[in-house]
Formats: C-alpha cells, sequence, structure tokens
C-alpha cells in the first residue's frame, strides 16, 4: 500500500509547484525537508565537481600554448579525452 502511494504522489510531483506540495503535505517550508535537504547536498556536491573541472578546463589554453597534446593533458588534469577535446573544439 505504501508502494502505491508514494508511487502516485511522485507521479504528481513533477506537475506540482512548491507551494501546492506545501499545501498537500501540510509543510510549512519544503527546504526544511529531509527529501530537500538531500537533494541540496546532491545539487551542491555536483556544482562543487563541475566548479573543479571548469577550473582544469581553464588552463587547457595554456598547455596547449606549451605543446601538450591532448592525451597529456588529459592524463595531466586527471580528465577523460573527451572531455578536453570538446572544449578545445569550443575555442575554434
Amino acid at each position: 500500500m505504501l508502494n502505491l502511494l508514494e508511487t502516485i504522489v511522485l507521479a504528481k510531483l513533477p506537475q506540482m509547484s512548491r507551494q501546492e506540495l506545501e499545501a498537500m503535505f501540510g509543510v510549512d517550508d519544503l527546504r526544511k525537508t529531509r527529501f530537500a535537504q538531500e537533494l541540496i547536498e546532491e545539487g551542491e556536491k555536483i556544482g562543487e565537481e563541475r566548479g573543479k573541472v571548469e577550473g582544469k578546463l581553464l588552463v587547457i589554453p595554456q598547455l596547449l600554448k606549451e605543446g601538450f597534446s591532448v592525451e597529456k593533458i588529459a592524463n595531466i588534469l586527471q580528465l577523460n579525452v573527451d572531455q578536453v577535446q570538446q572544449f578545445i573544439n569550443t575555442l575554434n
């Protein structure tokens, strides 16, 4: 029964606004719920990882000027070759 209820609620969530969900669940602020806190933490972690990658990408032009190959740059920055190549393609 609980699984059915969860399925129904989750199916409706993408269509409902935060205000509607707060009213539906009787919660003053959804951001204070455990679920929301977990989502926020996950988002922050993803943001940090993206920030690290973006920071690494910023040094690629200098490494190219120094004559490093795409493979060597990927190895130095601990990125995959595709990430480096995609960034290089955006420079042209």
